[in-house]
């Protein structure tokens, strides 16, 4: 049996049509997609199988793409309960993890990052808020011209660390348009402005965290039967309370996930990411373990016949 590590996406893996080879094919998604819908009072199948204009909304968003990937490891879950090494997700793909080692009901992760996107939705209001997708620039480079930007009193903060040379910038979006020239000039290929009005993991989100704690409070259990990565530490943590006191601050400290992916590769033979590819694609530039994606019926055959 290899040795795997689950992974899960974040924002930016949603599509119209993401978890409907599930849907379609299994009673145990249709189950799962119609308990969500009543929980929330959201119609998933047309949120995620029709075109609207909420699935790019992060309060729609968030909720869309953790229940997909939630379906996609019960699923994988049913035919290998294999215990994982490690679970990681990118920002929002943690809540995922969560579910996948059992510290979390996915119901309760459904509505719980229902909340976590209108927290963020509204910390952002009026603030001009923005991200910035940054290519071609190492990480120190990205941190100085960030912090100089600040000094002259910018809003500006790196935010995500994806891969070598990839890295998304966060914080006022004038600011960011402001620092674009900045960043070309420094070597950046590309300083690219990104079509969202939220800025995540940066302190723009600061209002967010005290009320995402007390939800927390009342939804995680200390029921781990494997560690969590924490995107604020790349620090594995398996208790309640570490993940009580860690999720919040994941608001407003950037996401280490290239940190996370070269630190601990070495434990694992193979990662599997659940509900997406986006992770699959940033991994091949971070590693030489390979990566599979659980996105559909087949897919998710492929992956229990590389397991076994």
């Amino acid at each position: 049996m290899q040795k795997t590590a689950f992974i899960f996406p974040g924002q930016g893996s949603q599509s119209v049509g993401m978890g409907k080879d599930f849907y379609d094919n299994s009673d145990i998604a249709k189950e799962m997609i119609q308990n969500a819908s009543d929980a929330l009072g959201i119609d998933f199948t047309h949120l995620l199988f029709e075109e609207n204009d909420k699935l790019e909304q992060t309060e729609y968003t968030q909720p869309a793409i953790l229940l997909v990937s939630t379906i996609a490891h019960k699923l994988f879950e049913n035919s290998e309960n294999i215990k994982p090494i490690f679970a990681l997700g990118h920002s929002l793909g943690e809540f995922s993890a969560l579910v996948s080692v059992g510290a979390l009901d996915y119901i309760d992760a459904v509505k719980l990052v229902h909340q976590r996107g209108k927290l963020m939705k509204e910390a952002c209001e009026g603030k001009d808020a923005g991200m910035m997708a940054l290519i071609g620039l190492d990480d120190a480079t990205v941190e100085r011209l960030c912090q100089e930007a600040r000094n002259e009193g910018k809003e500006v903060w790196a935010a995500n660390y994806n891969s070598n040379g990839q890295i998304v910038a966060a914080g006022k979006k004038s600011d960011l348009a402001a620092m674009e020239s900045v960043f070309k000039e420094a070597g950046a290929k590309r300083a690219l402005l990104l079509n969202m009005s939220v800025a995540s993991h940066c302190p723009l989100l600061s209002s967010a965290v005290a009320p995402l704690k007390e939800a927390l409070e009342m939804s995680l259990k200390d029921d781990f039967i494997a560690p969590v990565v924490s995107n604020v530490t790349a620090e594995k943590y398996a208790t309640r309370d570490e993940a009580i006191a860690l999720l919040p601050e994941q608001l407003i400290k950037p996401v280490l996930y290239k940190q996370s992916i070269e630190k601990f590769e070495n434990e694992v033979d193979l990662f599997l990411e659940f509900g997406g590819n986006v992770l699959k694609g940033l991994n091949r530039r971070l590693t030489k373990k390979p990566t599979l994606a659980v996105t559909d019926t087949a897919s998710l055959e492929a992956a229990i016949e590389a397991i076994a």
